[in-house]
């Protein structure tokens, strides 16, 4: 294996794209990690995928603890189908893999909640594995229970000159505020969170309801179990080459380098959005009770994130978002699959035209789509660059959807 020089232009910046939130769904051998994921996102295919397909230059990979695919990454780079690069990280291509893992945590007292790490060099994510497997049942799989206190998780962490980024953080399902706690810091050291993740199912202003957010960075991951979702939400960021130590320059906001946009769905669209009834399957609209369906009187509701980021705000005493200035722009993205007209033969004729989906989504012009597309998939392309569409909410589970497109 050999660690190779980055092609960085001293002193100049530029646009990366980034998605820091993707799983392993198998190995090369066909081992399980992910369960939940797809048999195809192995790691050499989740690294063409975004760099052949996507267009997407910085990517974490967040089952990089798990034997079977640090020996898929062993092989690829004893092969030199991929190099380590000294700035941190694996390139493939013009991509930098991001060596990552997602681990849960329980502190007594308090629920479960997902957290994201991510360390400098693959020497580092062996080492860290050995120290898991003394705490974790079964390390090859993807987001299993470490049986230590986030705080000591934290602390090891950085300890390995790492980045600490707690995980989606307002889901119903294993998150620090969705299922956790009220306050970060009832769990967790402030100083040592590196950034958090909002999300599908939020966004900017609806953390902004949130005053221990206002100084951390907002990262929009796809958190993809499959090859297609790869994208769905991402980071803009300007850094002068895709690497570990960049993206830690970036979080900081120090030397030029920075977050200068999130993509990612409207939360409208995300699985969580609102508080769903599991006995009848209705939303909560504007008016809810805490406890009970207003349709049936249910008890057995799914939190939704838009509902439990108001009780939050309440409680700190906030009734509008805050949003500081010097926040990043947040874009609302809609990915191509869920654009009404593309299917996999258009999509195919576009990126053969366009070459990758990022170019699709911000730059091709909106006739030159319609042209392979038809205009109604181009208009909707173009409201999503502007944030104009109408959209369908989703919760419990499902995903809201394209409602209404203008017509050209």
């Amino acid at each position: 294996m050999t660690t190779v020089e980055a092609t960085a232009v001293q002193g100049k910046t530029g646009r990366v794209f980034a998605d820091l939130h993707l799983h392993i769904g198998r190995t090369e051998r066909g081992e399980p990690v992910k369960i939940s994921g797809s048999k195809d996102l192995t790691f050499r295919n989740i690294a063409y995928e975004a760099a052949v397909r996507k267009g997407i230059g910085l990517l974490g990979v967040i089952d990089c603890h798990s034997p079977g695919v640090q020996r898929d990454i062993e092989s690829l780079l004893d092969s030199g189908e991929m190099n380590q690069i000294s700035g941190g990280g694996i390139r493939y291509r013009d991509t930098t893999i991001l060596l990552g893992a997602e681990i849960e945590v329980r502190d007594a007292g308090f629920g479960t909640a997902h957290h994201l790490i991510y360390l400098p060099d693959f020497a580092e994510m062996q080492s860290f594995t050995k120290w898991m497997s003394r705490s974790m049942r079964n390390v090859q799989l993807s987001s299993q229970r470490l049986y230590v206190p986030s705080r000591e998780l934290q602390a090891e962490v950085k300890g390995r000159g790492g980045l600490f980024i707690p995980a989606h953080i307002f889901t119903p399902h294993k998150s620090l505020f969705g299922s956790c706690s009220d306050q970060l810091q009832d769990t967790l050291v402030p100083n040592l969170v590196d950034a958090v993740e909002l999300g599908l199912s939020s966004d900017s202003e609806m953390a902004g309801f949130i005053p221990e957010l206002d100084t951390l960075p907002f990262l929009t991951n796809s958190d993809a179990h499959s090859l297609s979702k790869i994208g769905r939400e991402y980071n803009e960021l300007s850094l002068q080459e895709s690497s570990f130590q960049e993206l830690k320059l970036a979080l900081e906001g120090a030397g030029g380098r920075a977050i200068t946009a999130n993509y990612g769905l409207n939360p409208v669209l995300g699985k969580y959005h609102r508080t769903y009834c599991v006995n009848c399957g209705s939303l909560a609209g504007d008016t809810q009770d805490a406890e009970r369906c207003l349709q049936c009187g249910s008890l057995k509701q799914v939190r939704g994130v838009l509902d439990r980021i108001m009780e939050l705000g309440a409680k700190a005493g906030r009734s509008e978002p805050v949003v500081p200035r010097d926040r990043p722009r947040y874009i609302y993205q809609v990915p191509l699959e869920f654009i009404p007209g593309i299917g996999p033969k258009t999509l195919t004729k576009l990126l053969d035209q366009f070459g990758t989906e990022m170019n699709i989504l911000h730059d091709a012009p909106t006739e030159a789509i319609a042209e392979i597309a038809g205009e109604s998939a181009a208009a909707v392309i173009a409201d999503a660059r502007t944030g104009s569409l109408k959209l369908q909410a989703g919760g419990g589970g499902n995903y809201g959807k394209v409602a209404v497109s203008r017509k050209s």
